[in-house]
C-alpha cells in the first residue's frame, strides 16, 4: 500500500494533520479543510472521505469505508476502528416518497435527515456494518460485522444484527495495553 509523504499530506489542505500519519494514495479525500486527523491514525485504500470529520489518535480506517461527515460532522475518538467496507452516514434522504430524492434536486423540494455521529474511544465496528445519522456509538462497544447501526448504544457491549442489539458485555482488558502504550510512546519521545 502507497500512502502519502508527510509533504504531501500537509499540501492536501487539512485542517488538521498529526504526526505519523498514513493515508494510502488510493483514499478519495473531499473536503479537506473540514477534516481533522491525529497522530499515529491510518487510513487505507479505497477510503472515501468526505464532509466535516475529526480522527482522533491511533484510529485505523479499513479497505473500502465511506466516512460522509456532510453538514453535522463525524468524530471518531482515540483507538477506534473501522473494518472493511463500513459506511458511516450524518446525512439520508427521505425514504418514504413524500419529498425528492438524491443530490441532482435542489434543497426545496427534499427533506434530508442531518445529525452528527460520534464513534467514541475504544469502539471497533466490523466488517459491512451501517451506522446511520445522529449515532453515538458509545466508548468500548464493538459492532458484529454486518450490522445496522439506527440507535445509541452502550459503554462495553458487544453489539450485532440487523438493527445491531447488545449481545453480551465486552472485556476492558484494553485499557491496561493503552496504558502500557502511552507510557512507551512518552519514553520515547523523551529519548529522541
Amino acid at each position: 500500500m502507497a500512502y502519502y509523504s508527510a509533504v504531501e499530506l500537509e499540501g492536501i489542505g487539512f485542517k488538521y494533520i498529526g504526526k505519523n500519519v498514513k493515508i494510502s494514495t488510493k483514499a478519495s479525500i473531499y473536503d479537506p479543510e473540514r477534516i481533522s486527523i491525529d497522530d499515529n491514525s491510518r487510513i487505507d485504500d479505497f477510503c472515501v472521505l468526505s464532509g466535516r470529520i475529526s480522527i482522533g489518535k491511533n484510529v485505523h480506517i479499513t479497505v473500502f469505508c465511506n466516512l460522509a461527515g456532510g453538514e453535522k460532522g463525524i468524530e471518531m475518538e482515540d483507538f477506534s476502528t473501522l473494518s472493511y467496507g463500513v459506511n458511516v452516514f450524518t446525512q439520508s434522504d427521505d425514504y418514504t416518497g413524500k419529498t425528492l430524492t438524491n443530490s441532482t434536486i435542489p434543497k426545496k423540494y427534499k427533506e434530508e435527515i442531518k445529525k452528527a455521529i460520534t464513534i467514541k474511544k475504544h469502539v471497533i465496528v466490523g466488517a459491512g456494518s451501517m451506522i446511520f445519522p445522529g449515532v453515538t456509538l458509545s466508548e468500548g462497544c464493538s459492532v458484529g460485522s454486518m450490522s445496522l447501526v439506527n440507535k445509541d448504544t452502550e459503554s462495553w457491549k458487544v453489539y450485532f444484527g440487523i438493527p445491531a442489539k447488545p449481545i453480551r458485555d465486552r472485556r476492558k482488558d484494553m485499557l491496561e495495553h493503552e496504558k502500557a502504550y502511552i507510557q512507551d510512546m512518552r519514553n520515547l519521545e523523551e529519548s529522541e
